[in-house]
């Protein structure tokens, strides 16, 4: 068959990875309206990634259409202004060259000749980057102006690649001009890829194994627009003049419906279960022994949350009645002014717990409570040790309890912190359970660690008052059901009896619609009511359930008031799903579908993006149950096929789990294999038109400095990804974890990289050992000077230059060693990290002398002494002299040793513009020490530089890799945090220039 005609995506010749960068890490700590706050999902990729991802993968490079630019009379007007210029220095570096040559005197090389071509596609790709920087931004998520920028620039790309194929056998299926190809993800998880994919105006299909994946899928993009446009069916919005009439947009009008029905069903619930909810009434008592309580003496105030802690009994004889508090802390509240704490009262045969506020005499035995390291505590009544054999023991027997602590209560402006009372306790023990999710709790104990203790099944997570809460909102969702229904109805909605999972739009698909998300609303107060939700005594609130990817044991733990309206509650919960439901795009139909990644045929020309497995790092099936037994109850009517079955299917999850296989090498089969199957099916069905994007995560423990690039995980599955058939045509390393202050930012290391991988030719010849190093030499160093150029951040270099590299390994069919053997994946990232090195060494003859001499001495000292005698060697072997180093202000010399000036000792007077000896060493450091000043300090620094302050940067690079071999992290950071903040800097820098220029007319 014809072959079909492709040009170059945008993303696999350049992206504006720092933009993207910081728009990720910026959105993490975004809550409000934003699509993860409508279930909890662990590992969801930031939405600015996806969308800069699809859209970068459906884009066509400039250089790929510089036939259609060149004709715009302006741009190449422009372009040809720029090229009189680089002509003229690159003219220059010719003649600087052949002068240093003819001197015996290495200098860097002038490269390739700039052409118009070149310029022009350069200028363009500098405006889509420009496009890319607002897509990226948070505010702009529902700008429209945006998005139709953004939708326009996929069409024309579109049209050019129909165009291109107009005479292909299978142009009518494939390469429709009036219409763009549809969008796949066959391991949609928290679904951000297909959201955005429909954000960008493409149809989208998700699909996983996970039922939950699935459901929350189709809560983000199958569900809302079937029902875009309506207004709410509830009869308060029916009858309120102000909605009638509303322009309801996307879905607004179900969210609308979510808010009035889940606060209905709220209330509801607290008419048959309220009394187990009591107010707590502040005495005169007292208010005498604690001054802070006056204000609420004689008043009930609503409770907020009880605080617990576990207990056993005291393994002292002497105590053996008595079961003392495992307690992590004693602290309530860590705020500076509003502080509180639990203090333990002993008794002759026992103990009881008091509330004080105020600092304890003793902080930090309050801050830890009775635990003394892990799971080992001291018994309260006798201070005996008490090992985590024996808890272990004491909870697998059944013998583990609870005690109230705290009881929490909201005051007039703040938190409440009161003693426990008999009252309050009993409250808790009157509620009596009808239903339990006796699912077992399946799984290693590494990410399961409430199962040594005896909890082995999800029921026991929970107090009975939670159990009966939770099944409590179950049933009145079938309730809320049927009224929904029946409202909808009356709202003039098509009374089918049709289910949404049968591709009804009706009256009852509709309320099954809002019940989902109703239910999955009601997930979000079982992630904050069970007993492994802590008190955050810091913000002074309950933490969620899975505060880390894993079900982990609490000691003392937190029980929301489900119906106070803090944290935790239904009215906070259903109040989250309604925001996330209305700000999502509604566009296109899409669909989500529980399929099996090694067989699904969904992929068949369309569009991928997918976020895989990360080989053995989150057991997603198995923490998902925790969510699935409380989904299972209220929608297996709703999604009979989905709920089908009792818990997460778990043999069939493309992970490798020891514990689910023979051994570890049998997972690793298992994962390898089936990671295989499904990116063949990838390979062979996607849309021929569009390379597929592939996001893969390091652990961070695999991508802190030392370690390198190579791990089992990465390894396995590149070799999956080309076992498969597919040839990589880039990697981008991409910070999608929220970093804090922007200095750590700078020192972030990348959590994920974006695979782009395009179907291997057949006609894909086979190569030596020998050949691929040769063309790794020939080719590595423009692509590293590409990445450079980009701003690449020296700690994100090693995994991106993984792009250039296995894109070259990955277009032979094989690649033999000397035996005849195939070349394993793992030799060619060695072969990949041998020839980066090997590269970043070279750029040193471009250095001057002095920083030759210096690059040398840090590699063998840091800035530790040496000898004297070592550091004249060496000078001499670089041309350069001792005394001629101290001079430059490099280096220090004191009773016969020498060492390079740290950052801290260099001279603050320093000037470039009056220093006889300018070095890249010194400009490199100077710059460093004025960046830990602020971004300013850095900025007119690299301005009174000038332009050779680009080899500043080159130099951060290498001292970089240099750093990250040694493991000398703190010095590493230095370098990586200059090149991350060096487009900031180049903008102060002539923005400073502009000052002075200005300044200088005036005058």
């Amino acid at each position: 068959m014809m072959e079909v005609k492709t040009r170059k995506k945008l993303i696999e010749v350049a992206l504006p990875l720092d933009a993207i960068n910081t728009a990720c890490a910026r959105e993490k700590s975004i809550r409000h309206g934003h699509p993860s706050t409508l279930h909890l999902w662990w590992a969801r990729r930031p939405l600015a990634a996806a969308r800069s991802v699809i859209f970068s993968q459906m884009i066509d490079d400039p250089s790929t259409y510089v036939d259609e630019l060149i004709k715009d009379s302006k741009l190449k007007a422009k372009a040809e202004g720029i090229l009189r210029t680089r002509l003229r220095r690159w003219e220059d570096a010719v003649i600087l060259a052949k002068k240093a040559e003819a001197a015996k005197i290495k200098a860097p090389p002038p490269g390739e000749k700039p052409t118009l071509e070149e310029l022009i596609a350069e200028i363009e790709r500098e405006r889509i980057f420009r496009l890319i920087e607002q897509l990226v931004e948070w505010e702009n998520t529902t700008n429209e102006e945006v998005l139709g920028k953004v939708r326009e620039e996929i069409w024309k790309s579109w049209r050019r690649t129909c165009s291109d194929n107009v005479n292909h056998p299978k142009a009518r299926e494939l390469f429709d001009p009036k219409k763009l190809p549809a969008f796949h993800d066959p391991f949609a998880g928290g679904g951000a890829l297909p959201l955005e994919a429909q954000r960008l105006g493409l149809e989208a299909h998700a699909s996983d194994l996970n039922p939950v994946a699935v459901l929350i899928n189709k809560a983000m993009i199958e569900i809302p627009p079937k029902f875009a446009g309506k207004p709410p069916v509830n009869p308060e919005a029916r009858k309120n003049k102000e909605l009638i009439g509303r322009d309801w947009k996307g879905a607004q009008g179900l969210a609308e419906d979510v808010r009035y029905y889940g606060q209905w069903m709220r209330d509801e619930a607290e008419k048959k279960i309220g009394h187990l909810y009591p107010k707590i009434e502040v005495t005169k008592e007292m208010a005498k022994t604690r001054p802070d309580l006056k204000p609420y003496a004689g008043r009930e105030l609503t409770v907020i949350a009880w605080l617990w802690a576990r207990t056993v009994k005291s393994p002292n004889p002497v105590f053996a009645k008595v079961h003392v508090p495992l307690a992590s802390t004693f602290m309530l509240s860590t705020k500076a002014g509003k502080e509180a704490y639990v203090e333990p009262v002993i008794e002759k045969n026992g103990y009881h717990f008091t509330v004080k506020a105020g600092k304890p005499k003793n902080v930090e035995g309050a801050k830890s409570g009775t635990k003394l390291a892990r799971a080992n505590f001291v018994c309260l009544m006798s201070g005996a040790p008490i090992a985590g054999d024996y808890i272990k023991a004491e909870g697998k027997a059944g013998r583990m309890g609870t005690r109230l602590m705290a009881v929490v209560a909201e005051g007039n402006r703040g938190r409440v912190y009161l003693a426990p009372t008999p009252e309050h306790e009993a409250a808790a023990l009157k509620a009596k359970p009808e239903w339990k999710p006796e699912v077992t709790i399946s799984g290693s104990t590494q990410y399961l660690g409430v199962k040594p203790y005896g909890m082995e099944r999800f029921d026991q997570i929970f107090t009975d008052r939670q159990l009966v809460a939770l099944t409590s909102f179950s049933e009145q969702l079938q309730k809320t059901r049927e009224r929904l229904q029946r409202d909808a109805i009356a709202a003039n909605f098509l009374n089918d009896n049709k289910p949404l999972c049968d591709a009804g739009t009706g009256a009852s698909a509709y309320a099954d619609a809002a019940v989902a998300y109703l239910a999955l609303a009601m997930n979000k107060v079982a992630d904050r009511n069970s007993t492994v939700c802590g008190w955050d005594n810091g913000f002074q609130k309950i933490a969620n359930t899975f505060g880390r990817q894993a079900l982990s044991m609490r000691w003392d733990f937190a029980e929301c008031n489900v119906f106070s309206g803090s944290t935790g509650s239904v009215e906070g919960a259903v109040a989250f799903t309604a925001k996330s439901l209305e700000a999502l795009p509604a566009l296109l139909l899409g669909s989500a579908t529980q399929q099996d990644a090694m067989s699904q045929r969904i992929s068949s020309d369309k569009v991928v993006s997918t976020d895989p497995p990360y080989y053995d790092n989150i057991p997603y099936a198995d923490l998902s149950d925790f969510f699935y037994v409380w989904l299972r109850r209220p929608l297996r009517m709703v999604f009979p096929e989905l709920f089908a079955t009792l818990a997460v299917p778990k043999a069939e999850e493309l992970v490798a789990f020891a514990y689910r296989h023979d051994d570890k090498a049998g997972a690793e089969a298992f994962f390898l294999n089936g990671m295989t199957q499904a990116m063949h099916r990838l390979a062979e069905e996607s849309h021929p038109g569009f390379p597929v994007t592939i996001y893969y995560a390091f652990r961070q423990a695999e991508s802190e400095m030392g370690e390198g690039t190579a791990s089992t995980g990465w390894e396995t599955f590149l070799d999956a990804v080309i076992r498969a058939g597919f040839a990589t045509s880039g990697t981008w390393p991409m910070r999608t974890e929220y970093t804090g202050n922007l200095k750590t930012k700078r020192n972030a290391l990348a959590s994920s990289i974006i695979l782009v991988c395009r179907p291997r030719a057949a006609s894909a010849p086979t190569a030596t050992r020998r050949d691929f190093v040769s063309v790794l030499k020939k080719e590595l160093p423009s692509a590293l000077k590409n990445l450079q150029k980009g701003n690449i951040a020296p700690v994100d270099l090693a995994q991106a230059s993984i792009g250039p590299g296995m894109a070259i390994y990955t277009r032979y069919s094989k690649i033999l060693d000397a035996d005849g053997k195939r070349l394993s994946v793992r030799m060619a990232l060695a072969l990949i990290n041998q020839t980066l090195d090997e590269v970043l060494e070279e750029q040193e003859g471009e250095f001057d002398a002095d920083t030759r001499w210096a690059l040398a001495w840090f590699e063998q000292h840091g800035f530790s002494e040496g000898t004297f005698g070592e550091a004249e060697s060496l000078s001499k072997a670089k041309v350069t002299a001792v005394n001629g180093l101290v001079e430059a202000g490099i280096i220090k010399t004191k009773s016969g040793k020498v060492a390079l000036l740290k950052k801290s000792e260099l001279d603050e007077d320093w000037s470039p513009e009056t220093d006889k000896r300018l070095t890249v060493w010194e400009m490199t450091h100077h710059l460093i020490r004025a960046l830990d000043e602020g971004e300013a300090n850095a900025s007119d620094l690299l301005a009174r530089i000038g332009p050779i302050a680009e080899a500043a940067r080159d130099l951060a690079y290498r001292l970089y890799s240099i750093c990250e071999k040694k493991n000398w992290s703190k010095e590493g950071q230095d370098y990586n945090g200059l090149v991350q903040a060096w487009p900031n800097l180049q903008a102060g820098a002539k923005d400073a220039k502009t000052n002075k220029l200005q300044q200088g007319e005036l005058i």
